[in-house]
């Protein structure tokens, strides 16, 4: 399926000179939606995975689905101050700025086999600073998963080391 005719080009937001893709008209399609959940389980289906690891706040869309698919754990990764537990909490920098992510600490156990899912990957900043939380906590990253890669971004580049799969390409 040609998921990019899904996927809708947004000019200037969030900010001026950023066209961002929107994945709404792919999870208002029910067949679009379940060939996108089915095909990102084909890119990791003979993996073992522990928990599945989904980053605030589009990583929430497949992420679970992923992990009952998988028979694994859903941990979420949020912004600061979202989550009501002990926190494990890292720092990145941004394009402009910085931000911070938060995990449970309870949530990764040490050997854990984790898959890491985002709905883009762009930069790199966020996927890289949930894979410092999760191998902070012990985890083992077995891959990274990303509905969109951007490829001109060159957010591979802050995940190197890790297993990287991506459904579309821009």
């Amino acid at each position: 399926m040609d998921f990019k005719k899904y996927i809708r080009d947004v000019n200037d937001f969030p900010n001026q000179g950023v066209v961002f893709k929107d994945i709404t008209p792919l999870l208002l399609d029910a067949e679009a939606f379940q060939k996108a959940a089915h095909a990102l389980y084909d890119l990791l289906k003979d993996k073992k995975i522990a928990k599945v690891v989904g980053l605030e706040s589009r990583g929430f869309f497949f992420a679970p689905l992923l992990a009952a698919k998988l028979n694994a754990g859903f941990v979420p990764i949020r912004k600061q101050g979202k989550l009501p537990y002990q926190v494990e909490r890292v720092s990145y920098a941004l394009e402009y700025g910085s931000d911070t992510l938060e995990i449970h600490k309870d949530s990764i156990h040490p050997g854990d086999k984790v898959l890491v899912h985002d709905d883009v990957l762009a930069t790199g900043g966020t996927a890289a600073a949930a894979c410092e939380l999760i191998t902070r906590l012990g985890g083992e990253i077995v891959q990274c998963n990303f509905l969109i890669e951007l490829d001109f971004l060159n957010g591979r580049n802050k995940l190197k080391g890790h297993n990287i799969a991506s459904l579309v390409h821009y």
